[in-house]
């Protein structure tokens, strides 16, 4: 099978979608000949041209509100904001209208739209460019969180995003864009709510989301070097959350690290381990869950400062061990 990178892979399924369905199109800032700040969507103009692959204003509130439109009126707009810290200016369109209009109007109006945004720190693009804000839109009832991780699974869960007829959160890591994996050339689907197994294992379960995947799988091969059998499971979607892949890899290994860039404080990690401590796993667990994210500060321009703010493979490494090793 022929491998793509993760950005490849994103454009390839939104280039397929929009040949064989006329209602989708593309909006945003720069997507036309530029093809989007990390080139996303170059060279689709050429083949959609610029009804399908709308350049847009510099105003975010004015795309999410142009989008939310379309999707009442029977379009499948595909928003792309340059950075997820910019959805503090789309908020209103999609906290207060897009979330809640098929429920106010009793089913009669709905809202398939995708909002694709790059998220996370490393690019040294510092504070209010780098922010890992995906517990904000995991609490508002109405909204669909997607998180890949892999080229693979980026393809897929946008295909199934697509298709939702609910408006849909896709946080795309910029540290990601450039990893690859094997991916079909056919357009598939990965349904919302099915979290994968990226390593199966027998000691520790990790919980990771976006780029914290990649890492949690480096600590894990580490760890094998000392005989520490590691399971990474990967959620993929926040919402809705695969509770159940979660509950049985901590049954079966009786401890649980999560990890996540985003600030640890009210960050998604708690939301995970109140699953387990709701549910019959928490009787199998034999130490306390340990959550590790990024630390309560702006993500720094500085490049080692910016590394420290977010959990490191050493971070993880470490607390698995702190798990392993308590009595």
């Amino acid at each position: 099978m022929r491998e793509l990178t993760y950005l490849e892979a994103v454009r390839e399924a939104m280039s397929q979608e929009m040949r064989q369905n006329e209602d989708v199109f593309i909006l945003g800032e720069d997507i036309g000949v530029y093809g989007g700040a990390f080139g996303v969507t170059r060279g689709m103009i050429e083949e959609f041209g610029p009804e399908r692959i709308r350049n847009t204003p510099i105003s975010e509130a004015a795309i999410s509100g142009t989008a939310v439109g379309a999707a009442l009126t029977g379009m499948r707009p595909i928003l792309e904001l340059q950075f997820s810290d910019f959805m503090t200016i789309a908020m209103d369109n999609m906290v207060n209208q897009a979330a809640k209009i098929r429920y106010m109007y009793g089913g009669k109006g709905k809202v398939p739209m995708v909002l694709r945004t790059p998220a996370g720190s490393g690019t040294g693009a510092a504070a209010q460019h780098s922010q890992s804000l995906e517990a904000w839109m995991a609490h508002v009832p109405g909204l669909k969180v997607v998180q890949p991780s892999t080229a693979y699974d980026a393809k897929g869960l946008l295909k199934a995003a697509i298709d939702e007829d609910n408006p849909v959160i896709f946080y795309e890591h910029k540290l990601c864009y450039k990893t690859k994996s094997d991916v079909p050339e056919e357009l598939y689907s990965i349904p919302l709510g099915q979290a994968d197994i990226k390593r199966q294992g027998s000691d520790v379960t990790i919980v990771a989301t976006a780029i914290m995947v990649h890492k949690s799988l480096e600590a894990a091969l580490e760890l094998e070097k000392e005989g520490i059998s590691v399971e990474v499971i990967d959620p993929r979607t926040l919402v809705p959350l695969d509770t159940d892949t979660i509950i049985e890899s901590v049954k079966k290994t009786s401890r649980l690290v999560v990890v996540h860039e985003a600030v640890k404080r009210g960050g998604f990690g708690g939301e995970i381990a109140s699953v387990i401590a709701e549910s019959e796993a928490f009787d199998y667990l034999d130490a306390p869950i340990k959550r590790l994210g990024g630390k309560a500060v702006p993500i720094p321009y500085n490049p080692e400062l910016e590394k420290s703010a977010i959990p490191s493979v050493e971070d993880i490494v470490a607390a698995v061990k702190e798990t392993l090793n308590h009595r």
